[in-house]
């Protein structure tokens, strides 16, 4: 199997040893993002501003995979309080407006820098 490690300046470099995304077999495994700009500041706010930081995120590195949002076909949500679902969500819709990707969403006790959410995504890579 080829495994093939993204990185793009476009979204925040991983804190840890991680890569942002690998792809491998036709798929593009996305590692979590949490809501830091590509210079790695926090972005203040309310989960709905740190969830479209989030999703701009993802957005970046699936583009420098070779792949889009519109190819997402699972995400999981890390929420560090269940009560901001719907303010996710919102936002959530905003970016998967047709036909969203499987998904889950779990509250968690904590996550890095204290960010209220935190998003991973699977996605298909378009044919080169």
């Amino acid at each position: 199997m080829d495994r093939t490690v993204v990185q793009t300046p476009d979204a925040p470099q991983a804190i840890g040893p991680y890569s942002q995304a690998i792809i491998a077999d036709g798929f593009v495994f996305c590692s979590g993002q949490i809501p830091l700009t590509p210079d790695g500041v926090l972005v203040e706010g309310d989960v709905a501003v740190q969830t479209r930081q989030v999703l701009a995120n993802l957005q970046a590195v699936l583009t420098a995979a070779g792949s889009s949002l519109d190819q997402v076909v699972k995400t999981t949500v890390f929420l560090a309080d269940m009560s901001d679902f719907a303010a996710m969500n919102a936002v959530y819709a905003e970016f998967f407006a047709t036909n969203p990707p499987a998904r889950s969403t779990i509250q968690v006790a904590r996550l890095p820098r204290d960010a209220r959410v935190e998003i991973e995504a699977i996605a298909l890579r378009r044919s080169p």
